[in-house]
């Protein structure tokens, strides 16, 4: 039997901040110019303020994946897990200062980049490390162990460009933790459908696309996520097989015979599931459908929330973001 595909596409995701080490004033300079203005960014010059500053940030990391676990046990005795991600999205924000990435230069006076990154055991993140030509066999070894995620020589063209690419596919890559905590609302099922390569394509490139944020479930079956200013919205996914179902669950509901048929064909979702996690009783809402995947297995449409259900815009990435200090060099 072949083992199954890996799950390309993260079931949780959220910005973070990314952490640079770098003994040339100069550089950390540039870099404040250059890096994009949707990152948060603290610049270190000195390698004992940048290992402080990480070594404080463990038990933050374990107090925010103990938040995560309370929802999918509230979940598991039977509260809706919509609500809970909302207001968790609305009440720890501090979920946006844990730093995902360190970029560390390898050749500084004071201790070597290795020997900085090596003193931070319990940091969870992603590590990079940026090496002169001299450096790269040190590099490579330090990669084949394990110690880092990615090297990257200082001398390459448009060096820029290439530590932007890196960091942005770091940050884009499924936390482990955060997967194995959110995978259990899932059927095997679904689990199995989110794996496959089309569909975890289609999925990652419309996230990409719409939000900062977001979380798969799999009760009800979709995706929820929050844009940089705050707005939700709900990627309802549904399999060609479960159309009938949810026709017969939308006539009972009161859809006209036109939107039953368009239900069945494929045409459009209702967005009934949402309604009932989020308590409300207005009439169903019918969305155009589009196919996730090459298979023509899964279908999705996309439900905006309203400002009553969504999480209060003043605590927003975007707004987090214009609350931080500016891009200094520390040190």
């Amino acid at each position: 039997m072949e083992p199954a595909p890996a799950m390309t596409f993260p079931l949780f995701q959220r910005p973070g901040t990314v952490v640079f080490l770098d003994d040339d004033p100069d550089y950390l300079e540039m870099l404040a110019l250059v890096l994009p203005r949707h990152w948060h960014v603290k610049l270190f010059l000195r390698p004992g303020e940048c290992i402080n500053y990480l070594q404080q940030e463990p038990p933050f990391w374990e107090a925010d994946a103990w938040n995560q676990q309370q929802l999918i046990d509230h979940w598991r005795e039977g509260k809706p897990l919509i609500p809970q991600i909302l207001g968790y999205w609305s009440k720890y924000t501090e979920r946006y200062a844990l730093t995902r990435v360190c970029v560390v230069d390898f050749s500084m006076p004071a201790m070597d980049g290795l020997q900085a990154l090596a003193e931070l055991v319990d940091w969870p993140g992603s590590r990079v490390l940026l090496t002169g030509q001299a450096d790269e066999q040190v590099a490579v070894r330090a990669f084949n162990r394990g110690l880092i995620d990615q090297f990257i020589a200082k001398q390459t063209p448009d060096i820029s460009r290439r530590l932007i690419d890196a960091v942005e596919h770091l940050l884009a890559t499924p936390n482990a933790r955060h997967a194995q905590t959110w995978r259990v609302t899932l059927s095997p099922e679904q689990n199995a459908l989110l794996r496959v390569p089309s569909v975890g394509r289609d999925l990652a490139a419309f996230a990409a696309k719409r939000w900062v944020e977001h979380v798969a479930i799999g009760d009800p079956f979709g995706v929820l996520g929050m844009d940089s200013a705050g707005q939700v919205s709900w990627l309802q996914l549904e399999t060609a097989d479960g159309l009938n179902a949810l026709a017969e669950l939308a006539e009972l509901e009161g859809v006209p015979p036109a939107g039953l048929d368009d239900i069945r064909q494929g045409r459009k979702l209702a967005d009934l599931e949402l309604r009932q996690a989020l308590g409300r009783t207005d009439a169903p809402e019918l969305t155009a459908a589009f196919p996730v995947g090459h298979d023509e297995k899964l279908l999705g449409a996309v439900f905006a929330l309203d400002a009553v259900h969504a999480p209060d815009v003043a605590n927003s990435f975007s707004a987090w973001l214009a609350r931080q200090d500016k891009r200094e060099v520390q040190g």
